[in-house]
């Protein structure tokens, strides 16, 4: 992976500060930077939902540095955004069901964190952050294909607090004039993805059953839909995000999706095959708080970040399921 550059300019005397880098995608982002000989990477994490081990082989780098804080703290923040020219802001604490269970630890992390991060990036001159959101913000708007402008009412406490860091963007964007931009993520998976704990997403709880031999569940009538997005693309949208020059992108947000869709029923016998699993799934209920369908329209991203989806959902559905059957298989 990441042998293709998305970067358009020198990275070798640059210092990016990527939050949750310890985490899927964070981890991901990270591994982009060092593999192209980034000035210095530096990792926030508390390791709530990251792991050690996503990034244990880039502890002995001179151009890596790890600071075990929480974006909870706003002194761990400034700590950690002192001489960062980027901030890729991916810490958060995910799962709409997680949220529904706990919203006050969601909105302290994924609100006051944020507001935290904002704070010190704007006080240490920061040259830019590249923050993630989440589709969660269309709510329950049923337009299909999901445009930027156009969006519903949040289904779950986790929606609000990816609406509230989208508002304070702006807010930060046209008040102190700080360089930002936002990406909603479309159901992101790949390598590093947890298949473990109850808040796992679909794919890896899939492989993770299907390489144990388990009928995975599949919650309501599988019909709903998801533009599944391979980490890889994500990657790109957050390096392409901090370099674009277009001005009209600065204190936007953008779908950073493939523009395809895909029911959970789909994706279980896409697995099923590439697999030779004889395995069926196991139907329940419904979710509270889950988007029936998901489809990106990815034209504005495309257009003022040069965004440009390389992996699709069929290749990346494959790649995966090779690294997790290497990792975790039986």
């Amino acid at each position: 992976m990441y042998k293709t550059i998305f970067h358009s300019q020198d990275i070798s005397k640059l210092t990016f500060l990527v939050t949750g880098g310890a985490g899927f995608i964070g981890s991901n982002v990270v591994e982009y930077l060092l593999t192209h000989n980034a000035g210095k990477v530096v990792v926030l994490d508390n390791f709530k939902t990251g792991f050690h081990h996503n990034i244990q082989s880039y502890l002995s780098k001179s151009n890596f540095e790890l600071i075990e804080g929480d974006i909870c703290k706003f002194y761990d923040c400034q700590r950690a955004c002192k001489g960062a020219d980027y901030v890729i802001h991916q810490a958060a604490l995910g799962s709409v069901p997680r949220s529904i269970e706990n919203p006050i630890a969601t909105n302290d992390t994924n609100v006051s964190g944020f507001l935290n991060i904002l704070v010190a990036a704007k006080d240490a001159n920061v040259k830019r952050v590249v923050y993630a959101s989440s589709s969660s913000v269309f709510g329950d708007s049923k337009i299909l294909p999901k445009v930027e402008d156009n969006i519903g009412k949040p289904l779950s406490p986790y929606a609000v607090t990816k609406l509230v860091n989208e508002l304070y963007a702006d807010v930060f964007f046209k008040t102190y004039g700080l360089e930002i931009i936002g990406l909603r993520y479309f159901n992101i998976f790949g390598p590093r993805q947890n298949p473990t704990g109850p808040y796992a997403a679909a794919i890896p709880l899939f492989m993770d059953a299907l390489l144990n031999n388990r009928s995975p569940y599949i919650n309501g009538d599988g019909e709903q839909t998801r533009d599944f997005t391979f980490v890889e693309n994500a990657v790109q949208a957050n390096i392409k995000a901090c370099f674009t020059t277009h001005h009209q992108a600065l204190g936007g947000v953008f779908n950073i999706a493939v523009g395809e869709r895909t029911s959970i029923k789909e994706l279980f016998y896409n697995l099923k095959e590439i697999s030779s699993s004889k395995i069926d799934p196991i139907y329940r209920q419904e979710r509270a708080g889950d988007v029936r369908d998901s489809l990106a329209d990815i034209s504005k991203a495309k257009h003022l970040l040069d965004y440009n989806p390389s992996v699709n959902f069929k290749e990346g559905l494959s790649f995966t399921f090779n690294w997790f059957k290497k990792e975790f298989g039986v």
